[in-house]
């Protein structure tokens, strides 16, 4: 995976200066009212490093913690953008993924979202935060909430056990194809673990091959098998697993687009997906989103959202190109 910072929108900011950030900060927070603009021009034109430098200025200046004071001065998706800004990547995953599992419900596309995109590396940064965090097993949690073979899928991913070598074996990878293809169009019914071994633990390289081979196999495309193989929860974590493969920032692209398109917006996915990609590969998001779309990210976030929020999130995603 590229670093951080290499295909991002948001870049280290070169006449960086915390103690004069943490001090624009708190004029844009005292007396009535707040800066936004301020705000804005400084939290999503530094990257996650410079922002911790920034709240370490903060509180040694004024004794209090920022998120804390931009929580008391912010309100509704622009505080959400803010702080989420404000976390380490793992912190703002684990914090994701709780706010996922605990209260009524779950909302099982974020889990699906963060684990099936991560790598090895990530998951465990994520769950190492999580039990920090929250002083619990993420595991333990995702287990309490979840059930039957999505369950077993997230358990899987989370073991953080993915093959990361380049190395790519093509009998391997012809013999991967026929086992999935064995274990879904070829028989009665699904074996979903057949589905879930080869999916959570060959490396990029080995299954973009395996999904070759199996469309020579089967006549089909692997995306269309899981369509007529799998349903609801489970339908949705394999196809995640395999966009995620195949193209990344496509896979990113088109939840960004189905958070806007039609009525509405799914707000927490366009605010999880531009807060935690902005810094890794938001170039190539928005240039997946033009080819798919034949529309800018830029202009579909200037026509969904308004006010500080939308301000926010066009200065994050760097400009209609």
């Amino acid at each position: 995976m590229a670093a951080i910072g290499s295909r991002g929108t948001v870049t280290q900011y070169a006449k960086f200066n915390a103690d004069e950030d943490a001090k624009k900060l708190r004029a844009a927070m005292k007396g009535a009212g707040t800066d936004e603009a301020a705000v804005i021009d400084i939290i999503a034109h530094r990257t996650i490093a410079q922002r911790q430098l920034i709240k370490q200025a903060f509180k040694a200046s004024f004794g209090k913690e920022l998120a804390d004071e931009m929580k008391s001065e912010l309100t509704g998706h622009f505080e959400k953008v803010v702080l989420g800004l404000l976390m380490p990547a793992p912190v703002y995953d684990a914090h994701e993924l709780h706010s996922a599992i605990k209260g009524l419900g779950t909302d099982e596309a974020c889990l699906i979202e963060i684990l099936a995109s991560r790598d090895n590396q990530q998951i465990r940064e994520i769950k190492a935060t999580y039990k920090k965090e929250f002083g619990k097993d993420l595991e333990d949690d995702i287990c309490s909430d979840t059930s039957g073979m999505f369950q077993r899928v997230l358990v899987s991913l989370l073991t953080a056990n993915r093959d990361e070598s380049e190395n790519m074996d093509a009998s391997k990878a012809k013999e991967d194809a026929k086992a999935i293809f064995d274990a879904g169009e070829a028989r009665w019914g699904t074996d979903e673990v057949t589905f879930l071994t080869i999916l959570c633990t060959r490396n990029k390289r080995q299954l973009v091959k395996v999904f070759e081979d199996y469309q020579k196999i089967s006549n089909r495309d692997i995306e269309e098998s899981i369509k007529r193989e799998m349903s609801g929860n489970l339908e949705d974590v394999f196809l995640a697993i395999v966009r995620s493969i195949r193209n990344k920032p496509a896979y990113f692209a088109e939840r960004l687009y189905k958070s806007m398109k039609g009525l509405g917006t799914t707000d927490s996915i366009l605010v999880r997906v531009m807060v935690s990609r902005c810094e890794v590969d938001m170039l190539d998001i928005k240039a997946q989103f033009l080819k798919m779309y034949g529309k800018t990210l830029f202009s579909f976030i200037k026509g969904d959202c308004s006010g500080d929020y939308r301000n926010i999130l066009l200065a994050l995603c760097g400009g209609d190109n």
